[in-house]
């Protein structure tokens, strides 16, 4: 097999070649190249691949196509919204990819910015590094706070639990599925959450359903002193609304770590410009205990596959 590596899995040089290593002395391919959004470079770099593996480096349709060998796309990464799975699946392409790898780094994460907001993390840094003091930005706990989580997958149910570590109220939207209350987290509608939360946290995939899903009218029921999170994909929120009522105090902060595009190359993109707006590029699911586990998700994926015994089915 003729197996190609479209980017980088953000692991070591060492670790790459140990997994290299092993397909190769099993008689297989293996190319690795530098990520590129050109799509003719990657028509050339594909084209005779048997299988592609790509982490969120989008894969188009026209690419897929000139691909006449291709039989496996094997994604290192949770969410596949940015593969053409359509295309892929009606040449009779098998796709798995690597949920699970990054729960606990996503959920770190999304309380990073939790107490970040609640303590006026970048506000008190710039104030001690002017040799000012912190008067006027006196925080608040997140002990006792009531978090509404918008998706209570693998990674939402992680940050139910660190939540609940901290001392704080759990609920969650019914709307996805019919999930039922548990010991840990009580469901109910949107407005019903949104009206209820000090703190609303996406954890939800970008479907048809979700999109646009945190809007001006749905803003309109969030407390003027909740905080939002976005760890999950930009699409859901719909940034310039997010923005205005941001910049017009009608809730008190973001924390943002996916955007419609990314990265985010527009430096007037309306969240880089609003009021009390924490930005990272993306980074929620990269840590490097989350890299690694990624890699052997991956690698086990190809062996599973060539044994014909494919996991992680997309």
């Amino acid at each position: 097999m003729n197996i190609v590596l479209l980017e980088s899995l953000g692991i070591s040089d060492d670790l790459l070649e140990k997994y290299k290593k092993d397909l190769i002395n099993k008689g297989h391919n293996f190319n690795t190249f530098e990520k590129t959004t050109d799509t003719e470079k990657l028509i050339e770099q594909s084209k005779d691949a048997d299988i592609l593996i790509i982490a969120n480096m989008p894969l188009k349709g026209e690419v897929i196509k000139e691909c006449k060998n291709l039989k496996f796309i094997d994604i290192a990464f949770t969410g596949v919204d940015h593969v053409d799975v359509k295309t892929a699946k009606s040449m009779g392409i098998e796709l798995s990819n690597a949920s699970g790898y990054s729960n606990t780094s996503v959920a770190e994460l999304t309380l990073c910015l939790m107490l970040a907001l609640l303590r006026n993390v970048p506000q008190v840094d710039n104030r001690a590094r002017e040799g000012k003091t912190k008067d006027g930005l006196v925080g608040f706990e997140l002990k006792g706070k009531t978090v509404g989580i918008i998706g209570t997958g693998a990674i939402g149910s992680e940050v139910a639990r660190l939540c609940n570590a901290f001392g704080c109220k759990i609920i969650a939207y019914n709307g996805f599925s019919n999930k039922q209350d548990t010991d840990l987290i009580k469901y109910m509608p949107l407005k019903e959450l949104l009206t209820q939360s000090d703190i609303v946290t996406l954890h939800c995939p970008a479907t048809e359903q979700s999109k646009n899903l945190i809007n001006k009218e749905t803003i309109k029921y969030m407390k003027k002193s909740a905080i939002l999170i976005n760890a999950a994909r930009g699409a859901v929120v719909n940034s310039n609304d997010l923005a205005e009522a941001l910049n017009e105090e009608r809730i008190a902060g973001a924390g943002i770590d996916v955007f419609e595009t990314e990265p985010p190359s527009d430096k007037n993109h309306p969240l880089l410009n609003s009021k009390n707006t924490i930005v990272t590029p993306h980074i929620a699911f990269a840590s490097k205990e989350s890299m690694e586990k990624r890699a052997e998700i991956v690698f086990r994926n190809i062996d599973m596959w060539l044994n014909g015994e494919q996991i992680n089915k997309v």
